[in-house]
This record gives C-alpha cells, sequence and structure tokens, in this order.
C-alpha cells in the first residue's frame, strides 16, 4: 500500500493530462473508451476513487446514474462541484467498502485503485457483491515508474470470480494519456458471472456466399467487439441443436429464412478470447437467394450489413471472426483458435497467427502432397502464381532464398527457381506438365479471376471461344503466364467432357 495524501494533491490533481481530461483530444479518448465498457442500457454506475470525478462526469454524460465514493473530502468536495446539475451522488468513503449499504450497481469502474489497497483481493470480493447479476466490473490500472500491479496478477485476482473477463490495452493509444508512454497500462472488464464446473458456449456463424463476396455485418451495441465486423452469428439456447440456432440467429439478425438443407458445415473451431473461456463455433455455409435478400433486423446490434470479397477481407474484423474464414478459405475443417490474454479482439494484420488446423481422421495415401514447379523467374512466378492461387484460398506457407509455397489443407504448391534448372524456359508441349487445373465458386468467380488476371501477369488463352475452349458443356478459362505455364480455372459443378 502507497501512503498518499489525497487532499493536499486535490488541487493539482487535474493537471495531469489523464485526471482533469482537460484537453478535449484526451477528454474524446476516455469518452470512447468509457462508451465501449460500458453497456448500451444506462444503469447505476459506482465510481469508485473517484479523484475529482472526471470519469464520473463522463458516464453522467452517456446517461448512467452516478455514485461517485472518495476517501478524500477535498476530492470529493471537487467531484461535486464538477458533477453539479447531473443529478450524481458524490460520498466520502474508503473504495475497498464504500459506504452504499445494500444498493446494487449495473456498472463498478475503478480507475488506478487496485494497486493502492491493502487488500486487493477482499476489495474484489466486496465490490464483486455490489454488482447486479450480469454486471460489470471495470479497472483501469497500470505498472508504472516501479509500482502498480501487472495485469497478469489482477486477472489472477479475478478469476475466483467470473470466468469473463476482456483485457484492453491502453499503452498503445497515447490519446489517453496526453503523450507516449512505454510502461504498461491496461483495462480489465469483468463479468459477475461466478466460476462453475466447466462448460463452453456454442456458437453459430454464417458464411453466406453471394459468388465470390461474404456478408459481413457491423458489430454495434454489443460490449463487445463494437465497430467490428463479423459474420451473422450468435448462440445456441437451450433444446437447440446447432443447426435450429443458425436457422434462427439468421432469421433474428438478417431476415434471411433458411431451409436446414441449405445449411452445410464447413468448419467446427474452439476458440478462446483474450482473458475468457473457451467456446465452440460451428461455421455453416449457405447460398445467397436473390429472392431472399438480408436486411439488416437488428439495427440495434448492426451498423453495417455489406457484401465483401472472401479473398480480399478487411481487416477491421473480429479476429474470431477472420480466422474462421481464412480456415474455410484453406480448406480446413477443424481448427483451434486460442487467444493469449493481451492480444487485441480484432484482426491484427501481420499479428501472430492464433489458428491452429486440425487434421480430420481419413486415409492420406494417394492423395496429393504438394506440387512443385521451377520456374526460370521466382520474382514473376511469385507476382503471378502468389496473386492466383491465394485468389483461390491458398495461404502463403514457406519462404527461402530460391523458392515459395502456398497451402491449402493439407497439399501445397511450390515454385522454384533451383540453381540446378536445365533451361530458362517452360514448354508445355513437351513431355512432363501440361498444366494445372483449380476449381472456382461460380461463373461469377471465374469472370472475375479472368477480368483481374492480365494485371497479375496471365493471359487468356482461346479468348475467341471463352468460357467454353474446353467444350460447350465446359465452362472454364484457360491462362497462360509469362513463363508459358498453363492454369484452367474450372467453375463448379462443370463436367469434363
Amino acid at each position: 500500500m502507497t501512503t498518499i495524501d489525497w487532499d493536499a494533491a486535490a488541487d493539482s490533481f487535474d493537471e495531469e493530462p489523464d485526471h482533469g481530461l482537460l484537453d478535449p483530444a484526451v477528454r474524446d479518448a476516455w469518452a470512447g473508451r468509457l462508451e465501449s465498457w460500458l453497456p448500451a442500457t444506462r444503469g447505476d454506475l459506482l465510481d469508485l476513487g473517484c479523484g475529482t470525478g472526471s470519469l464520473s462526469l463522463l458516464a453522467a454524460g452517456q446517461g448512467h446514474r452516478v455514485t461517485a465514493v472518495d476517501r478524500s473530502p477535498r476530492m470529493a468536495e471537487q467531484a461535486r462541484a464538477k458533477l453539479a446539475g447531473t443529478g450524481s451522488e458524490v460520498l466520502v468513503g474508503d473504495a475497498a467498502r464504500p459506504p452504499v449499504g445494500e444498493r446494487a450497481f449495473d456498472v463498478i469502474v475503478a480507475r488506478h485503485v487496485v494497486w493502492l489497497l491493502p487488500d486487493p483481493a477482499a476489495a474484489l470480493a466486496h465490490w464483486f457483491g455490489l454488482l447486479k447479476p450480469g454486471g460489470r466490473l471495470i479497472l483501469i490500472e497500470g505498472v508504472w515508474g516501479g509500482v502498480g500491479l501487472p495485469a497478469a496478477r489482477v486477472t489472477s485476482l479475478l478469476a475466483q470470480h467470473t470466468e469473463r473477463v476482456h483485457h484492453e490495452d491502453l499503452a498503445a493509444d497515447p490519446r489517453l494519456w496526453g503523450k507516449e508512454v512505454d510502461d504498461e497500462r491496461y483495462a480489465l472488464v469483468a463479468r459477475a458471472e461466478p466460476p462453475h464446473r466447466h462448460t463452453e458456449v456454442v456458437d453459430v456463424h454464417l458464411i453466406l456466399r453471394r459468388g465470390p463476396d461474404v456478408l459481413l455485418a457491423r458489430r454495434a451495441g454489443t460490449g463487445y467487439g463494437d465497430g467490428l465486423l463479423n459474420m451473422p452469428s450468435g448462440h445456441a439456447e437451450d433444446g437447440e441443436d446447432v443447426r435450429e440456432a443458425m436457422i434462427r440467429e439468421a432469421a433474428e439478425e438478417i431476415g434471411v429464412v433458411l431451409d436446414p438443407d441449405e445449411l452445410r458445415v464447413a468448419l467446427v473451431m474452439q476458440h478462446r478470447g483474450p482473458g475468457g473461456g473457451a467456446r465452440m463455433g460451428w461455421f455453416f455455409l449457405a447460398e445467397y437467394d436473390p429472392q431472399r435478400p438480408p436486411r439488416n433486423a437488428e439495427p440495434e446490434k448492426c451498423s453495417e450489413l455489406d457484401w465483401f470479397p472472401l479473398d480480399a477481407l478487411p481487416d477491421d474484423m473480429v479476429a474470431y471472426c477472420r480466422a474462421g474464414l481464412d480456415g474455410y478459405r484453406a480448406g480446413e475443417h477443424f481448427m483451434l483458435h486460442w487467444h493469449e490474454d493481451g492480444d487485441p479482439i480484432a484482426h491484427r494484420p501481420g499479428g501472430p497467427r492464433r489458428a491452429v488446423a486440425l487434421e480430420p481422421a481419413a486415409e492420406r495415401t494417394g492423395r496429393v502432397h504438394h506440387i512443385e514447379l521451377w520456374v526460370p523467374d521466382l520474382a514473376g512466378a511469385e507476382r503471378s502464381w502468389g496473386w492466383l492461387l491465394e485468389r483461390l484460398g491458398h495461404l502463403p506457407y514457406q519462404r527461402w532464398a530460391d523458392g515459395r509455397s502456398w497451402r491449402r489443407g493439407e497439399s501445397y504448391v511450390v515454385v522454384e527457381q533451383s540453381p540446378d534448372l536445365s533451361a530458362d524456359h517452360h514448354d508445355r508441349r513437351r513431355p512432363g506438365l501440361n498444366h494445372l487445373a483449380f476449381h472456382v465458386a461460380d461463373r461469377a468467380a471465374l469472370d472475375s479471376l479472368t477480368a483481374e488476371a492480365p494485371a497479375h501477369g496471365w493471359r487468356l488463352l482461346h479468348p475467341d471461344r471463352h468460357p467454353h475452349a474446353g467444350g460447350e458443356g465446359h465452362v472454364a478459362a484457360y491462362l497462360e503466364d509469362e513463363a508459358g505455364y498453363e492454369v484452367e480455372l474450372v467453375a463448379a459443378s462443370t463436367p469434363r467432357p
């Protein structure tokens, strides 16, 4: 415990940018964070160790009924002046045992308080007792100048009371502090749900395809991942199987009533969110029906509903959702997606991959392991083959001085400029490899790839007979790259004559 004369500090307390929030940019940054942590439904909020009431004022401005507590009479006096006219109540008392009697709260906020308490574990236990069922405890803490509490320590204390703890890094946002910081600063948002025998939430996700595009919804007002895109999704309820849950959620969220026969299982993924418990996700695939266009049926939870290219997904997505779609594109069927506690909820381009593919129990003998193409120009091959393979759902796999590879499922394709090459060109008419053929989803996807291909080093063969160069019953595109390699892109359900 640190002994500080808070009465003496009261008059200069607001001079720190993150205390007084006098700078509009700092104030707006804290207002945005606070709004993302607080429930959309306005409720009773208890601000412990409120100081001069800066956070209390933001919460009151967002419509919450605020009770603020501080042990310093001078701090409380300034908080009352700041909160005048908001209907808020300011009390003098110990944050560890606030003088609120038998009252219960929807939210308890404590900023830079836990590290000062002589018995943090006892205080947290008491605070959970003041929360209504499902209420939120928001702790803003850190380690600065060698003092404070690391997130791992506070998370372990919270684990005695709840399994739902969301960790958010605050050090990376200098707007909150009015300057750059290089120490540990974080927020923990815990739900008042007691620990119990291990169970897992079962959630369902809809991959609704419209040719090469997939439907995504932007979360809003949910308290989790707001502002980020994810698929239409939800949780299975008691007595529901996962297919029934998916049909119900699709009707509730996007107004589309699906028939059970329209759903196909694309992927099953066990997921753990940062600081949270595990859940089991079922990803279902369905095709767009123009007679039943989707709509935003829950505008209070969704601010945007739109189509996005599956092979060029946006980065501002829930990481769990993005991992599921990447796995689906790569042909995976079973995966793990296990966040570290400090990971963000949002997809992080270039960040560590948390997705692990699990191989199904199937006979491997006879399957294609990999295909290796020796090329005269690695840079050119990477430009043409890399674009094509990634558009077809293959993911970058290996990279070394003379070669690159892209993987889909358990098979991969290699392009290598080997030092042992005996020629500087490829002739597909000689004995050996003539061409590779790949499935594409449908005619719309085929047309899209054909239109984009010239910009990536491919030219269309037999343009006068496209897309039936392989026969009237065969819809395909035949492409050749600058080195003379040929690929055939075959629209789904097209038989080969």
